[in-house]
């Protein structure tokens, strides 16, 4: 093991992803591993990695079986890729892009190795079933079992019933709730409104088809099964159309609706991490610097409006120890869950009564028009542990297209966490 004293600066270099899908619709016949695969066959044929030893690949999915065991090293398996390098599943719930791009920038910066690509997949049309607690147990009570009689007493305990598998449902463990269930809490608790919510989402949807119409994704996003774009992107929808949206999460007075909260999704994405000299050595350009990372958590059981608020201790703590404000960034990509979180999340920041509530200081309000530029979650979808590398490209690109600057990630997940992140150019 090798630790270098002083610290080597970590370059995105590459990025790419396939279009980003609904649940059931487009890919509800491929699996993450089908959808890793791709996303990194397009990473390795557009930086020509054909035959590369990759110092890490490092991903996973939020949603896997057993056999996906390592999602990771089977992916890398089947593309061009030297089957040498290593793989390793990383997951973090929403937050599992950006904490294994964290995990890639570290091994980079400590000098173990020179390059590395962070990934993630994830896809809600083919959730592993699970079964039923009385069926599992008469199977392993069955494998236990020495004599075939004792066998058959086992299997003679299952009942029909006992045979429908159990879909897993994406819901908190400790308190029942989906995550949009959680954010109904916070909507109400941070009186965010149901017209700023739905701008929020017109806003996000509008400068998505804006960057796909100039041609601004022709080459961060490769086609997969015949999808060129992500097909929960709606063009032509408007604030008016939002506002007929009936409440999703709580019918008789919610404010949270299928258009200002992200779709269950399916798709992967994946970012390509390495030294300068590496990138050099192949004629590759450095497209931004990741500086500082910062993850954190939350106590979200009593406190059922603060599960996906994690961000704002993150924030605060990377934003502190690196001697920045709030307002030093050129552009901002937080990750739009539910709108109701990312205005949350502002609010808090803006205001010295919220922020008290944490324990900290008012971080202050950020200039709108330099937030979630090219669209973000809600335009996009959400395949929970693909989010992370998309908003990392995007905002890499960014930084290199404007030449100079500093840009701000921050991403909400589920479990009460949170993770921050700053690139520059």
């Amino acid at each position: 093991m090798t630790f270098l004293k002083n610290p080597r600066r970590v370059a995105v270099v590459g990025y790419n992803r396939i279009p980003f899908a609904r649940q059931n619709t487009v890919y509800a016949e491929a699996t993450i591993r089908d959808m890793m695969v791709a996303t990194l066959n397009g990473l390795v044929e557009k930086y020509k990695l054909q035959g590369e030893l990759i110092g890490e690949v490092a991903g996973g999915a939020v949603l896997k079986s057993s056999a996906e065991g390592n999602l990771m090293k089977d992916s890398l398996m089947m593309t061009a890729l030297n089957p040498a390098t290593p793989g390793v599943d990383v997951q973090q719930n929403c937050d599992t892009g950006l904490a294994a791009a964290i995990y890639i920038a570290n091994k980079i910066a400590l000098g173990q190795i020179e390059v590395g690509i962070a990934g993630g997949a994830d896809s809600t049309s083919q959730v592993p079933l699970v079964l039923g607690e009385n069926l599992t147990r008469a199977f392993l009570a069955a494998n236990r079992a020495k004599k075939n009689q004792d066998k058959a007493l086992a299997l003679l305990k299952v009942r029909p019933k006992d045979l429908i598998p159990v879909i897993p449902a994406v819901l908190e463990p400790l308190t029942g709730l989906s995550m949009g269930g959680h954010t109904e809490y916070t909507a109400k608790y941070y009186r965010i409104g149901r017209k700023e919510q739905d701008q929020l989402a017109y806003e996000s949807h509008h400068k998505m088809a804006a960057a796909y119409d100039e041609g601004w994704m022709d080459d961060m996003v490769s086609p997969f099964i015949g999808v060129e774009r992500d097909n929960n992107l709606r063009p032509d929808t408007t604030v008016e159309k939002l506002s007929t949206l009936r409440p999703a999460f709580d019918r008789k007075n919610g404010t949270m609706t299928a258009g200002n909260s992200t779709p269950l999704s399916d798709g992967a994405s994946a970012v390509l991490l390495a030294t300068e000299e590496w990138a050099k050595e192949r004629n590759l350009p450095v497209l931004a610097y990741i500086t500082a990372a910062q993850e954190a958590g939350i106590e979200f059981v009593e406190n059922k409006h603060n599960l996906l608020m994690a961000p704002v201790y993150s924030a605060y703590e990377m934003l502190k120890k690196n001697n920045l404000k709030l307002q030093d960034f050129d552009f901002y990509e937080i990750h739009e869950a539910f709108a109701a979180q990312t205005l949350a999340t502002l609010k808090i920041w803006e205001s010295e009564e919220l922020s008290k509530q944490f324990g900290i200081e008012p971080l202050g309000k950020i200039d709108r028009s330099k937030l979630n530029v090219k669209g973000g979650s809600l335009a996009a979808g959400h395949p929970f542990a693909a989010t992370g590398g998309r908003i990392i490209a995007t905002l890499a690109k960014l930084l290199n297209e404007k030449g100079s600057g500093r840009g701000f990630i921050s991403i909400c997940a589920a479990r009460g966490q949170g993770a921050t992140m700053i690139l520059e150019k």
